[in-house]
């Protein structure tokens, strides 16, 4: 797959606060192997968990924009937060317009669950989204939904250092209260998460299972897209590239992609 095509080639746009969509962009491009594919990390704003709802759903409109002015005639939000709190936004903005968005799986959670007792682990404004109550109130009855909000933990994986001190102790506290509820399913709620997921197992414990739902998002995306061209990959970051550009070379099977800043 080539690292560049035309900025207005038709192509699939994908944003996230920052690197965390990597882990739905990965499953894209196994989806849809044929795609242009077009990411924008905005991680000088990141992270979007701490924000305000309308901060969120500004900074997806002006994303939005930009990325449609850059040929996408699709949108995939692959960010929990931005999808909570402005995928509503985006669809009014841009009606025809084909928008996946990405939200913790709680149905899928729920019926994984042997003891009716399940985790979700997400960003605080995840987990405050009405979005949020929302899923739980459609799929979770007669289920015990413990749900443990992670303030700080997407920062600290948007450092690139995924297995720091810091970094376990984080997760080990976010972790516990889940352990001593006896949850037997956890859902990763913000598509950072599994990029540490190992650290998560470890902290859980292997009884534990663990769910993501980026898959499903591809899914979702392949029944949408009905685009040609000639498959490529733009990785685009607001802020510095450097990280991004290192962990989209693990994430993307090792090569490593042209990166490049934007301001917008």
């Amino acid at each position: 797959m080539t690292s560049t095509s035309s900025p207005t080639s038709p192509c699939l746009g994908v944003f996230d606060s920052g690197v965390g969509g990597l882990t739905v962009l990965r499953e894209l491009r196994e989806a849809l192997p044929g795609a242009p594919l077009h990411y924008l990390a905005d991680t000088a704003y990141a992270p979007y968990g701490e924000k305000s709802s309308d901060f969120i759903a500004a900074r997806s409109l002006v994303i939005g924009e930009y990325l449609l002015n850059r040929g996408a005639v699709m949108l995939v939000v692959a960010c929990n937060t931005a999808t909570a709190h402005a995928v509503n936004a985006l669809r009014e903005r841009w009606p025809e317009l084909p928008i996946v968005g990405i939200e913790p799986g709680i149905k899928p959670a729920v019926a994984a669950s042997r003891n009716g007792r399940i985790g979700v682990l997400a960003t605080p404004a995840t987990i405050a989204s009405a979005r949020y109550q929302t899923l739980i109130e459609a799929h979770a009855r007669g289920v015990q939904v413990f749900s443990q909000p992670c303030p700080g933990l997407a920062d600290l994986i948007e450092t690139g250092e995924l297995d720091g001190p810091a970094l376990r102790g984080l997760i080990e506290r976010c972790c516990a209260p889940l352990r001593e509820a006896g949850v037997d399913t956890v859902l990763m709620g913000c598509t950072h998460y599994p990029l540490v997921q190992p650290l998560f197992q470890q902290a859980l414990g292997p009884e534990v299972q663990l769910l993501k739902i980026e898959a499903a998002v591809a899914k979702q995306a392949q029944r949408y897209w009905a685009g040609d061209g000639t498959p490529s990959l733009i990785l685009e970051s607001t802020g510095d590239p450097t990280i991004l550009r290192r962990l989209a070379a693990s994430a993307m099977g090792g090569t490593t992609p042209s990166t490049r800043q934007v301001r917008i």
